[in-house]
């Protein structure tokens, strides 16, 4: 998979807070996750991450040419 810093998952199941998404701070064996609802931050092996995201969200990402 590929996760790049900046990238917003939206996961499984959510947070206590009630959010879904987390943005990620750190890549590597682990992540670095802040969630966008209350700002807690975890770390959480790669493997379990990867597991549990539902979607990735491009904060960053160009429009396609047709869309220009």
């Amino acid at each position: 998979m590929d996760i790049q810093v900046g990238d917003i998952l939206k996961m499984k199941k959510a947070h206590p807070c009630g959010s879904k998404e987390w943005e990620v701070l750190r890549t590597g064996a682990d992540f670095r996750l802040k969630c966008v609802g209350c700002g807690h931050q975890i770390m959480i092996a790669r493997r379990q991450a990867e597991k549990n995201i539902r979607e990735i969200i491009r904060e960053n990402s160009e429009k396609p040419l047709a869309d220009r």
